[in-house]
């Protein structure tokens, strides 16, 4: 069996699932999928899904010009709404509780290709289950080439950015019990 970029952490049911981010996104494209079990209530795994409009919460020597993404949450991140900055997109529809998702920016489409994310939350068992599908666009061969390098690139991010922000929202519920 070939390694593959398009999914990490994630089980059949979430691989055979639909996602909100495909209703946006431009066909024909490859859907990357990324998941990580959280020992966190889901309202405390969803507030800190909410801080990715302010930090990436990834490699931030990278993605954050060496700026350490808060280790606490900031005030009002909570609060979204359509046409929010979201990553590298813009947030098209969100649940609270269970999901955002965004759409990449015109400046994201120069470099990643068209793409479209979404953010979802779910209770499991005790705690909760951080699902994240990524769709990428592309028709041309350099496209499609540009797009399998974005899978491999997107697996190393994505995952630290999710073992990141478990790491946060089970600290987050470590802290309330305290």
């Amino acid at each position: 069996m070939r390694p593959s970029a398009q999914h990490w952490g994630t089980t059949r049911a979430e691989r055979e699932a639909t996602y909100p981010c495909e209703r946006y996104a431009t066909r024909p494209y490859r859907r990357y999928l990324r998941a990580v079990d959280v020992d966190a209530d889901l309202a405390v795994l969803f507030r800190w899904v909410c801080q990715v409009k302010v930090a990436p919460y990834s490699y931030d020597w990278i993605d954050n010009g060496g700026r350490q993404s808060p280790r606490q949450l900031t005030p009002g991140a909570e609060k979204l709404a359509v046409g929010q900055a979201f990553i590298v997109g813009t947030i098209v529809e969100f649940e609270t509780g269970c999901h955002i998702t965004a759409v990449g920016t015109p400046k994201a489409a120069r470099i990643f290709g068209p793409i479209t994310l979404t953010y979802q939350v779910r209770e499991q068992g005790t705690g909760s289950r951080l699902t994240v599908a990524l769709t990428v666009s592309a028709s041309s061969l350099p496209g499609r080439v540009r797009r399998e390098l974005l899978g491999w690139g997107d697996l190393v991010m994505m995952r630290k950015q999710l073992l990141t922000l478990k790491a946060c929202a089970e600290a987050s519920e470590l802290a309330k019990g305290a």
